[in-house]
């Protein structure tokens, strides 16, 4: 009888993280819906069966490096360039992956498949979603990263079925990916006490873009951010739980500074 309670317990919170988590995800459906749809199709009319963008969708859950796969599958054989192709387009991951070291850590095998699965949509979600107290954050971490995979998955086995038979105008479709992080940006400065570390980011990213152009400052202006955090951390975390302080002392008192 205590194995099954347990057992219910177990069901219904997991149950509960993925009602907390699949809301979050609902902006994400519709951008990696329909740029899944818009590889499978490419994948499609370059030759391709379903059965490439369905394991490539699984296995290497990279939109933009799988794009650029087409290419490298139709050109010569060349694992280096691939290789380097691939560390360029995604080092971007390295930056999140150290600001996800302590919230991916002690959940066993969810952690494995939450470092997989880490994409920008999952880790915007996962770093900056405010978890009910009622809510396994492990659970709501690992419906976050599945539902996302999930969606891409589906997407880009569909359009690599079907291709052949959906023609539609895709063009200024990539945009929705733009304007899902300007949102996620934007809902992260409302939830900010202290913008310094939001402020710095944008001044070292336009510094990079006038410095290096569109085409190659993303690499330099993450390089720049980290740098310029980890030299500040300590004196920014002190300036947030000063401000932090005074607000509850603030609130305690009624109103009055």
């Amino acid at each position: 009888m205590a194995e099954q309670h347990v057992k219910i317990r177990r069901h219904r919170e997991i149950r509960r993280a993925f009602r907390a988590a699949f809301p979050h995800t609902i902006p994400i459906f519709a951008g990696f819906w329909f740029l899944g749809l818009t590889y499978g199709i490419y994948m499609n009319v370059s030759g391709f069966s379903f059965i490439y963008p369905m394991l490539m969708s699984i296995t290497i859950f990279a939109g933009s490096i799988e794009f650029v796969t087409v290419n490298l599958l139709l050109g010569a054989f060349n694992p280096l360039q691939a290789f380097a192709m691939a560390l360029m387009i995604n080092a971007r991951h390295l930056f999140y992956g150290i600001s996800m070291l302590e919230k991916y850590r002690g959940y066993g095998w969810r952690s494995f498949y939450l470092i997989f699965g880490m994409c920008d949509e999952s880790f915007s979600i996962n770093y900056t979603s405010i978890i009910p107290k009622d809510v396994d954050r492990g659970w709501f971490m690992f419906f976050v990263t599945a539902l996302n995979h999930f969606y891409w998955f589906s997407g880009s086995t569909l359009g690599g079925i079907f291709g052949s038979l959906i023609h539609f105008d895709t063009e200024g479709l990539d945009f929705v990916m733009t304007a899902m992080f300007v949102v996620i940006f934007l809902e992260q400065w409302l939830k900010e006490k202290n913008h310094a570390s939001s402020l710095l980011g944008l001044a070292l990213s336009l510094i990079c873009l006038i410095a290096f152009g569109a085409d190659n400052f993303i690499i330099p202006a993450m390089l720049a951010i980290l740098i310029l955090l980890t030299m500040i951390r300590r004196p920014l975390e002190a300036r947030i739980s000063s401000s932090t302080d005074i607000t509850k002392e603030t609130e305690k008192g009624g109103g009055q500074p």
